[in-house]
């Protein structure tokens, strides 16, 4: 009997309400319950709006459901002349707010800083045991996640912890994660064979990360550290580059013709001499005058120059007319 008179009721108030006012089917709703009410997938719905007829999607997920499911779930509650909208069906998302694994991570390797002798959080790698997702609550929680308890075993790197994170306004659980964490640090290696002499450029270099305790001494840890510099040897690429394996570009190869510069007070002479050593700017090397035959030594000032400190009055005498 009440049914009767619902389903009258309901013919009354749909043959009095206007066109704009029919219940229309929607493409999409957001839910933020565990369940999905009349309302949420149709508009007008009228009294019959807060009535639950599906259960909702997983926090932070998306479903869909039939046209044809929804017009008979509300023809149960005297929803009825339902306009579906060409639609066939509709999808719903779970309302969520995502906690990415990025910021777990994040949390465990300040923790890992603070506690143990890892360095800065930042320089910590972690890895988890399992895959580790976007973890999804309720939209309503807030709070950021915490570490409550870590343990870690400098020798394999494993660590335990267990993490509270907010699921609802009021409620916070908490969840065990176990992995393993490593102390790293930035470091320069190359990305093409460089043969000995040959200059670092910009597109030569890359920054990547390796285990501290692997990656040794005197490395290169900035690029700025190894753009301009010269291989003192062949140098390979996927390996830290080392310190003592760069040098000063060689502005003068041995046997090379060089413009010898004299300089007394008040004169500067310029003879023509022969490297007898290689040198990169600011190197002290033996270059042969070729006027006197004599070998003498001076600084690397620039491609082909060198700088005899002091000239014998013999060696300028010889090289006067030659004076500038």
């Amino acid at each position: 009997m009440i049914r009767i008179l619902l389903a009258a009721f309901a013919l009354l108030f749909a043959g009095a309400a206007t066109a704009q006012e029919r219940p229309v089917l929607k493409a999409s709703a957001t839910v933020t319950s565990d369940v999905v009410r009349i309302g949420d997938l149709i508009d007008h719905a009228g009294i019959v709006a807060k009535v639950a007829i599906f259960r909702a999607p997983d926090l932070g997920y998306t479903g869909s459901v039939s046209a044809e499911a929804v017009a008979e779930a509300v023809r149960a509650h005297s929803l009825i002349g339902l306009d579906t909208a060409g639609l066939s069906e509709v999808t719903v998302t779970r309302a969520a707010r995502s906690i990415p694994s990025e910021e777990v991570e994040e949390a465990i390797a300040q923790a890992l800083s603070a506690q143990y002798a890892l360095g800065p959080a930042a320089d910590i790698e972690v890895t988890f045991e399992r895959e580790m997702r976007a973890m999804h609550v309720d939209p309503s929680a807030t709070g950021a996640l915490r570490v409550g308890h870590i343990t870690y075993e400098p020798r394999s790197g494993r660590f335990d912890a267990t993490i509270e994170i907010p699921t609802s306004a009021s409620n916070r659980g908490t969840y065990r994660l176990a992995g393993r964490a490593t102390a790293t640090m930035e470091v320069v290696s190359l990305v093409r064979p460089i043969e000995r002499g040959g200059v670092l450029k910009e597109a030569d270099v890359v920054v990547d990360r390796r285990p501290r305790a692997t990656a040794g001494r005197d490395l290169v840890t900035d690029r700025s550290q190894a753009i301009g510099l010269a291989a003192r040897g062949p140098l390979q690429p996927g390996r830290p580059l080392r310190s003592a394996e760069l040098m000063k570009p060689e502005l003068v190869a041995r046997n090379q013709a060089v413009t010898m510069i004299f300089e007394v007070p008040g004169i500067t002479l310029t003879v023509r001499g022969k490297a007898l050593e290689a040198g990169a700017e600011g190197d002290t090397i033996s270059v042969l005058n070729e006027q006197s035959k004599r070998t003498v030594h001076g600084v690397v000032v620039g491609p082909g120059h060198v700088v005899i400190a002091s000239a014998p009055a013999r060696l300028a005498a010889a090289g006067r007319g030659q004076s500038e």
